[in-house]
């Protein structure tokens, strides 16, 4: 059995109008985002984000963390504006930003980020909570995280690969409960909540006065669109301003209309083929010439061309390239004739009936043609 994903970072299409809502002292306007997928209220509580990027689109609007991902700088300071790391690796402290207000004007404490870690349950709750022995507030403006043994990651995995890292009001969410808080939530982003329609939108306003740059846009709609040509057409007739994750045909006729514009943005995002019985001496993939067959087979640069009009990056490795101490691979290789000639060394010069070919439902625009180069090469799936 394979579970798929192909070896390259996946493009996210980022489509918007050429008109830009222009800087000014105050905010001003409204910006219109359609999105790709429905909006979840768990969403709007970080201690219930899923190991998924989608969420971050509405935490980084409500929310703000201690540090985060921002244009050139990949671990930015942000709630914090330092941190220090004891020489044997078990100690980290960070410094809070002094005069960081939440939404409801109480300010940022250091016992909001230790109740925000705290009441985390998301995805990585337990690989995070089994490494920290202690979190320590010596005072309001700093907060001290010790750990069980040294773990180089901790800052990046608190910060960036969970919502653990960022802060909501300890006394407004004891006071609403959480289900309150879903309804209702308080952030120190640079947006606050307005209203949530199921199904239909989010509705935020700019903050004045947040630390970092007060925003341009005053309202902010996230409308949800999941089509990606009804999308398209909102965006033509001028309906939505913004949208992304759009389809490589959509992207060529966006290409060739007046007053649109196409930006790709790279995203972290990886993407590979996994052998899940490799390890099984009776499963066929356990032999390393096929497993090395249907690497050979896969055309990644004409899938890329296809589906990312060329964009996306062929890694040829399951970490992302921006991580430290990236290993640069060589790069991959497309070779049908040397993918036969591996399947008939191994016993299968007719080809083999691979089995199971399952695809995350996210993955399934790269997972077909992916498919299609396996089967072209004699992988029957």
């Amino acid at each position: 059995m394979m579970r798929p994903l192909l070896s390259v970072t996946v493009l996210v299409l980022l489509i918007s109008a050429v008109a830009a809502v222009p800087a000014a002292a105050a905010p001003d306007g409204q910006v219109t985002w359609g999105v790709h997928i429905s909006l979840a209220p768990t969403w709007f509580d970080p201690a219930e984000t899923p190991g998924i990027v989608t969420p971050f689109m509405v935490l980084y609007g409500l929310h703000d963390a201690m540090l985060k991902a921002l244009p050139g700088n990949p671990l930015a300071p942000a709630l914090a504006e330092s941190w220090t790391v004891s020489p044997d690796g078990l100690t980290y402290e960070f410094v809070l930003r002094r005069g960081v207000k939440f939404h409801n004007g109480e300010p940022v404490t250091a016992e909001d980020v230790k109740f925000s870690f705290e009441r985390y349950r998301g995805s990585a709750n337990k690989t995070l909570k089994e490494r920290i022995v202690a979190v320590e507030t010596p005072d309001p403006g700093r907060v001290r995280f010790r750990l069980k043994q040294p773990w180089p990651d901790f800052v990046m995995f608190y910060s960036t690969a969970t919502g653990a890292g960022w802060i909501v009001p300890k006394k407004y969410v004891e006071k609403v409960g959480d289900d309150g808080f879903k309804k209702a939530p308080i952030g120190a982003g640079p947006y606050r909540f307005v209203s949530f329609t199921p199904g239909v939108e989010l509705v935020m306003e700019a903050v004045e006065g947040y630390w970092r740059k007060t925003p341009s846009v005053k309202r902010l709609v996230l409308r949800v669109i999941p089509d990606p040509t009804t999308r398209y057409a909102a965006l033509k007739n001028g309906e939505i301003d913004v949208t992304y994750w759009m389809t490589a045909s959509l992207g060529e006729d966006l290409r060739r209309t007046p007053g649109l514009t196409l930006r790709p943005v790279v995203s972290s995002v990886m993407q590979w083929v996994a052998f899940i019985d490799q390890w099984d001496p009776k499963s066929p993939w356990h032999d390393r010439r096929l497993r090395l067959a249907a690497n050979l087979a896969i055309d990644r640069q004409a899938i890329n061309q296809a589906e990312t009009l060329g964009h996306s990056l062929l890694t040829n490795s399951i970490i992302p390239n921006t991580f430290d101490f990236f290993w640069a691979p060589p790069p991959p290789q497309y070779d049908r004739a040397g993918a036969k000639k591996l399947l008939a060394e191994a016993g299968y010069p007719n080809g083999l009936d691979a089995g199971d070919y399952t695809v995350d439902a996210a993955a399934v625009a790269i997972g077909e043609p992916v498919a299609n180069s396996l089967q072209a090469a004699g992988i029957r799936v």
